[in-house]
């Protein structure tokens, strides 16, 4: 059984790893239906998710940051109709500390930083002020040019190290260790081979000690791999998905929480039978 900590509350699931469903609030994502708004955060809470990432400003390679105000007004609505019939853990995928603010005031408990706590330097007194879960992700400069850099002499060891200094600064601005999770980042700025890397060794970053994160559904990745779009990388996201918590991811963010749940119910029912 999987634990996480959260603000006020400690959530289990009996599977191999947690389900968090996309919600992307926004116009641009690359996957374009997992745009949307409250039906879908629904949608997604019917069909087994263990929490949310409800997301403004999309982070694909190649977007353009938006506004506070923008994110705001595409976020705050999703958390408030899901507030009114849910408490499921909701995360919120920002780098600006007057979005969380907000949104943690209207119910959301977890950040999920891709700055890893770099691009707002509030954001880490708040976090550890109000005892939210926080994600750090590693990347490569901002979303308009992070692919022009890929290569990594040892993309563990760069990756891990990466994270590792983000952990000692968010730790030292009296966030919690048990409230700290991490992630490799995938496709983001990484080529072919690196994301590969990562998804077979997620679970030894940053010495095993924290909860792994990894998001790969629908990337282009998988579409490298697959030679499909992305409406057909299902089945690709699937397989990567069950080799990451293969290898010791604790949480993998996905758009389809459906079929993501029944692939790690099969893992799960064959793994506990043994031979």
């Amino acid at each position: 059984m999987k634990t996480l900590v959260l603000r006020n509350r400690v959530i289990s699931t009996p599977l191999d790893a947690f389900i968090m469903g996309i919600v992307n609030a926004t116009p641009d994502s690359f996957f374009e239906k997992s745009r949307g708004g409250v039906e879908r955060a629904l949608k997604l809470i019917d069909e087994g998710a263990d929490m949310l990432d409800i997301g403004g400003e999309s982070t694909r390679p190649g977007a353009q940051y938006v506004s506070a105000e923008e994110e705001l007004s595409r976020v705050i609505p999703i958390i408030r109709a899901v507030r009114k019939v849910s408490d499921i853990p909701i995360s919120v995928d920002t780098r600006k500390k007057v979005v969380m603010e907000q949104a943690f005031s209207e119910g959301a408990d977890i950040l999920n930083d891709v700055s890893a706590l770099e691009d707002d330097e509030a954001l880490a007194d708040f976090a550890a002020r109000t005892k939210i879960t926080v994600i750090l992700m590693h990347k490569r400069g901002i979303p308009a040019i992070m692919q022009q850099d890929t290569q990594y002499a040892d993309v563990i060891f760069e990756v891990s190290s990466y994270l590792e200094a983000r952990v000692h600064h968010a730790i030292l601005c009296g966030i919690e260790k048990t409230r700290i999770i991490v992630d490799p980042g995938i496709g983001f700025g990484k080529d072919g081979a690196s994301n590969s890397a990562l998804i077979k060794n997620c679970g030894t970053l940053c010495g095993g000690d924290y909860p792994v994160l990894v998001g790969i559904s629908r990337k282009t990745c998988i579409g490298n791999m697959t030679g499909r779009n992305a409406d057909e990388r299902l089945y690709g996201t699937l397989a990567a998905n069950m080799i990451a918590v293969q290898n010791g991811a604790s949480i993998v963010r996905v758009h389809d929480v459906a079929a993501t749940a029944d692939t790690l119910k099969v893992l799960a029912m064959i793994c506990s039978e043994g031979t």
